[in-house]
């Protein structure tokens, strides 16, 4: 019998704090149509604009997170194969990211390399977007194409509905959740609301807001990120034990002038101090491991921010990272995982 290696694939990391290694690592990143969806022309245009400063501002938040072993991301990326690693009996566990290294195609040549012929491939994305998971699979299938391997894939798909990655959520939260506190922020990542509307097949769905994602199912709800979204927090919520005003949803991470989907988690911060709120513990469901977006974003600048429109005290809950929850978890989700077409 054949062995089924398992990759593991997450966004990705500059390889130092360097200017110009944020500088190519953001033009990598921005440059692909999944992620900032214009023509090639004006996408072009656009992101060297941003690249004139974009790249030693970002350099000095990852200085501010970045740890002596490396980028948090990549570290705690590459902690979650290891642990995962001695219960996948299949064969080889790898860990690639979509943009930096370790690269897609050099995991995947080199799993060729040595044999290998059937790959779970797992975007560690909970819920779906074509700016994370579309583009990961689709980097897959261009490096198996451009290279010729004789690989076939089975693909994780998004699993924020699944009991398993929903239960390992609550096993991370709760040590949190016996503390006193006022109220529980799910702050999830961003997204521009035109990546909806071009993901919605109905063509109609997105147009009427968050409430009507909140209802969303069938094919609508199989590509919807907000509803995906709010699916996972109340999912979560009743799991926790939570009542409906202890906990909220929030979206962070803009980018540029574009409208992205509310509520913003900056607006929800002042929000929550000015009605009285204390004690604020943030998640972040959509990220498995701990980043710039986690560590420094909402750890450093949001309590800033929380603390100067007057709440005391802004408590970050570690993502999922190795949580032994989360690490078997991951691996029911990936022995699930359907082969691709």
């Amino acid at each position: 019998m054949s062995e089924q290696a398992l990759l593991l694939v997450n966004l990705g990391s500059p390889a130092s704090t360097e200017v110009a290694d944020v500088r190519r690592y953001l033009d990598q990143f921005l440059m692909d149509p999944y992620v900032v969806d214009l023509p090639w022309p004006v996408r072009r245009l656009l992101v060297s604009l941003i690249l004139l400063k974009r790249p030693a501002q970002s350099a000095h938040a990852y200085a501010s997170i970045w740890w002596p072993e490396g980028s948090p991301l990549v570290v705690l990326s590459q902690q979650l194969a290891d642990a995962v690693r001695p219960h996948w009996t299949e064969g080889p566990v790898e860990l690639a990211m979509r943009y930096g290294e370790p690269s897609i195609e050099r995991a995947l040549v080199g799993l060729a390399k040595r044999g290998i012929k059937q790959v779970t491939f797992a975007p560690l994305y909970p819920q779906f977007a074509d700016s994370t998971t579309t583009t990961a699979i689709q980097e897959a299938r261009r490096v198996i194409r451009d290279n010729r391997l004789d690989i076939r894939l089975s693909i994780l798909q998004p699993f924020y509905d699944q009991p398993e990655y929903l239960d390992a959520l609550v096993d991370s939260v709760k040590p949190y959740l016996t503390q006193n506190f006022d109220h529980l922020l799910l702050s999830f990542h961003g997204l521009p609301e035109r990546h909806l509307h071009k993901a919605d097949p109905t063509g109609s769905h997105c147009l009427k807001g968050a409430d009507c994602c909140q209802r969303a199912e069938g094919a609508v709800l199989a590509n919807c990120y907000r509803a995906q979204c709010m699916q996972s927090g109340a999912a979560f919520a009743e799991r926790a034990g939570l009542r409906a005003e202890q906990w909220s949803v929030s979206f962070q991470s803009r980018l540029g002038r574009a409208k992205w989907i509310e509520p913003y988690t900056e607006a929800q911060l002042d929000e929550l101090a000015a009605k009285g709120v204390r004690k604020l513990l943030v998640m972040c469901p959509a990220f498995v491991a701990d980043c710039i977006e986690t560590l420094e974003e909402i750890g450093d600048r949001g309590r800033e921010q929380f603390i100067a429109a007057g709440g005391e005290e802004l408590q970050l809950i570690p993502c999922l990272n190795t949580h032994e929850s989360w690490v078997q978890a991951l691996i029911a989700l990936c022995r699930r995982a359907p082969q691709a077409l």
